[in-house]
This record gives structure tokens, sequence and C-alpha cells, in this order.
């Protein structure tokens, strides 16, 4: 099989390895309303859009409940506004410090240039988000012919509108022969939505959610842990493919063109 594209999410898939940048605004977003979230809390709806990021962040227990004894009601949809106000300009200033590319990435990049793979993106961000770290990922070889962020559609992951709109940007017409490369299950979604080749990405992104270092700082047999279990949550999400990180993708396009 002959690939036309390749749309890749950003934090955690080509920049931002663990993808870090998000989580301690969130914590810092909720405390100033009174309300402990954890780094764990923050990272399960990793990949939505960031509104509802933090609407599924309200409904959890422990946070919905922290926001009952504080505020002496439950938390209502102008409180999810009242948050997302203020953790969007907080990741404005955050997110550009996190936008180093994963290792690998600018050679897979180079690869798929060589192939006549055209490269696209969509991501949870805001476009406000990513005015910073647009020209941080320019300056290091990532520069996608799209970049389509959560609010240029009115309803984003995991529904199919992002994709759809990159596909319209970019001319692209078969969700078979575009890849969508993600590490996070609404972004795997996505791509299942449109009828992508779906490749998640089990060691750089929010799942396993540590550095380089961290990681080569395990034993072997911690490290195939953590893989499984984010190979085990992508492939549930509808991934047809589970690399390492992005460095592996060049490699896996090879066997998928070779068995036709």
């Amino acid at each position: 099989m002959k690939f036309d594209a390749a749309i890749f999410d950003w934090a955690g898939t080509m920049i931002d390895f663990g993808s870090f940048a998000p989580m301690g605004v969130f914590v810092e977003a909720f405390a100033k309303f009174g309300v402990t979230a954890t780094i764990d809390e923050a990272r399960g709806p990793m990949g939505s859009p960031k509104r509802a990021h933090i609407q599924a962040m309200m409904a959890m227990p422990s946070i919905r409940g922290q926001w009952q004894a504080k505020h002496g009601r439950a938390p209502t949809e102008e409180d999810v506004d009242a948050v997302y106000e203020i953790f969007v300009p907080m990741n404005e200033a955050v997110a550009p410090k996190y936008a180093t590319l994963v290792p690998g990435a600018k050679a897979t990049l180079d690869a798929l240039a060589a192939k006549g793979i055209r490269v696209g993106s969509t991501t949870g961000y805001v476009r406000s988000i990513m005015k910073g770290v647009i020209p941080v990922a320019a300056e290091q070889g990532f520069s996608p012919e799209c970049i389509v962020c959560a609010d240029d559609v009115t309803g984003g992951r995991p529904g199919p509108e992002q994709m759809f709109l990159a596909f319209e940007q970019m001319s692209l017409n078969s969700g078979a022969k575009v890849l969508k490369v993600d590490d996070t299950e609404p972004g795997i979604a996505e791509g299942v939505a449109v009828g992508a080749v779906t490749v998640g990405v089990a060691l750089s992104g929010n799942i396993a959610g540590l550095t380089p270092e961290d990681l080569a700082a395990l034993p072997p047999a911690e490290v195939d842990a953590i893989r499984a279990k984010a190979a085990g949550i992508l492939r549930g999400a509808g991934a047809h493919h589970v690399i390492d990180t992005v460095a592996d993708l060049p490699a896996l396009i090879e066997r998928l063109e070779a068995e036709g």
C-alpha cells in the first residue's frame, strides 16, 4: 500500500515527550478554585479538546465532591468555562517550553518526505496555545501542511471534524491511504472515524507519562509492562498498529508497503 499522507498529533506524539505541558496547568487551574486535582486525574481525558477535558475532570467523583464542598453546589457549565478561561492563558505561557521534538521525529519526517508522503496535523490545543508552539517546532524541522486546532471546528475529538478539515485543507480523498498517528484514545478515535490507518505511540505519550531519561532508567521488564499497558489502551481505542515512538514509523510503513 502506498500512503498519501500522515496526520500527526502534537504533544506526546511529535513534541513534548511524555506530554507534560498541560498537566501542571490543569492542576494549578483547579487549585485556584480550591480544588486539588492529581496528575493522574489531569492525564485521564488527555487528547480531548481542552474545554471538554476540563468538563471530564469536573465529572470525576473526587473533583466533583471537592467542588460541592468548597462552593456549596455541584459544578456547572459556567464553572467549566471559568476554569477554562484561567487554563488557556496559563497553558499559552507553558506549552512552547515543552515543544522539543521527540527523538527521531525529524528523521521520520525526512523519511516520509523521501517517500512523497505528505504531513499534516491535528491537536487538542486551541490555536492561541499553538501560536507559541508552532515556531518552536518549525525551527526543529516540523512544519506540517495543516495544523487543525480544537477550536477550528465545532466538535473536536473523538469525532471526525478535525480530520475532515485536515483532509479538506490537504485535498485528501481516501482515509485508507492516510496514517493517523497519536498517543491518546480520542486522537486514535478521530482517525478511526474517517477510515484512516491508525498508529498509536506507546512510550512517548500521555499513557506512559515519562521522560526519555525516566524510561532509560527503568529495568526492561518495567518498560515492557508500560508498553503493554499503553498498547492495550490504544488498541482498545481502535489503533491498527502500535509503535514505541514516531521514530519507529518508517519501519512500520516499510512493512505495510511490503504487505501490500
